[in-house]
């Protein structure tokens, strides 16, 4: 039987015209036609990984907004708070959306529910309230791949139920009952979260804190609150004490300012709100303070 070469038989004949090199040559082509090329190993994930919150922190997609985590400190806060990827949100009042850019690709991505309860609109609503809740819808409702399905609620002093009874995981109030104090809805508030909420279900508080020996303005003009008027209007509602956090503390700031917590930043204030801005006023020492003292405080609904 003659021998075979990566299956060509070699007969005698065969063998006596092919040279050395031609073997050697024939070899190698066939060789080459049998080599598998050895693909390059893909690139290393960089950053962490996709749908964990600190992806949701770091995302490019908060670039204008991320400034702000050295005072809001968000990773820490929504893990105080208990913040699960499956978890059923609801945001009262959640203005331009600066929470709403971690919340939303957090929960979208990890099978869970977020419930924005804006400002309520109609006949004889706020226009710059119709106005912001209008700009909040047009930004999220642009990238649904990255957001999710934002649902859309409402609160306000005639409002009605923000999300079915007994179905909300969490409930944030972050940096409003102040406004709400205002517009005499405060009560309200814990009482339409109560509701929202499962037993077991946690209501998640920052606000801006007044000091404990100073005297509470029923509608909290200056925009700080006491942290035992806080506890007092959750305990009415029904709501357990769980714990205190100092994460977002700032001792620097002294809560005198000429136009309230406004004259801190974001706000940024220089002149009364409504008025003009002031470009004589000195913005020095209150950027210096930074943003507000604030406690972060977590409730529980009760089994």
């Amino acid at each position: 039987m003659g021998e075979k070469l990566d299956g060509w038989r070699l007969t005698p004949s065969r063998r006596r015209v092919l040279s050395g090199s031609a073997v050697a040559a024939l070899v190698a082509l066939t060789g080459c036609g049998r080599r598998e090329e050895t693909a390059e190993p893909p690139p290393e994930p960089t950053g962490p990984p996709k749908g964990s919150l600190e992806w949701a922190v770091q995302g490019p997609w908060r670039a204008q907004d991320r400034d702000r985590d050295l005072w809001r400190h968000p990773m820490e806060t929504l893990r105080f708070f208990g913040l699960q990827p499956r978890m059923t949100v609801i945001d009262f009042w959640p203005g331009s959306g600066w929470y709403t850019e971690i919340l939303a690709p957090y929960l979208a991505e990890g099978g869970g529910k977020y419930i924005a309860a804006g400002f309520q609109t109609g006949p004889g609503a706020d226009p710059a309230q119709v106005a912001l809740m209008a700009a909040f819808q047009e930004r999220f409702a642009n990238d649904r791949t990255l957001y999710g399905e934002i649902e859309l609620s409402a609160f306000g002093p005639t409002s009605g139920p923000v999300a079915p009874a007994g179905t909300a995981d969490l409930v944030l109030f972050m940096r409003n009952i102040h406004a709400w104090m205002a517009a005499g809805i405060a009560e309200k508030a814990f009482a339409d979260a109560w509701a929202a909420l499962r037993p077991g279900g946690v209501l998640g508080v920052e606000q801006h804190r007044l000091g404990p020996d100073e005297d509470q303005d029923p509608a909290a003009a200056n925009g700080y609150v006491q942290e035992a008027f806080v506890r007092q209007l959750a305990a009415e509602a029904g709501f357990a004490f769980v714990a205190a956090s100092e994460i977002n503390a700032n001792e620097r700031d002294t809560k005198d300012h000429p136009f309230g917590v406004d004259t801190l930043p974001p706000m940024r204030l220089t002149a009364p709100r409504g008025s003009p801005p002031d470009p004589t006023f000195d913005r020095t020492k209150y950027d210096e303070i930074g943003e507000s003292d604030r406690m972060t405080l977590r409730f529980r609904k009760p089994e």
